[in-house]
């Protein structure tokens, strides 16, 4: 998923709106997790960028996702760039 959220809608409130797209990005994640994965992978891993735009967009870590649109929404920003994309993980090994 790469794209470009708007805040502002004609029939919509902001927080209505940031529930939504909240909501989009939930239903892709599981979307993408029920994939059959690849030979030898253990899970799907996810590669996040997020910022006012795709020039300025910067590495973020899944489970923060939720916190930067609160805080796009925090600052009344009209939009923000989101970018997340699936690759196979592999657990790495325990250490004793």
């Amino acid at each position: 998923m790469k794209k470009t959220f708007h805040l502002t809608h004609p029939k919509l409130t902001v927080p209505r709106r940031v529930d939504a797209i909240k909501h989009e990005v939930k239903k892709y994640l599981k979307r993408e997790r029920n994939k059959a994965l690849p030979e030898n992978a253990d899970f799907w891993d996810f590669d996040c960028r997020f910022g006012l735009d795709e020039a300025s967009s910067e590495p973020v870590h899944l489970a923060e996702i939720n916190k930067k649109i609160s805080e796009v929404e925090a600052n009344q920003q009209d939009s923000f760039y989101l970018e997340i994309l699936a690759k196979p993980g592999f657990r790495s090994k325990n250490r004793e």
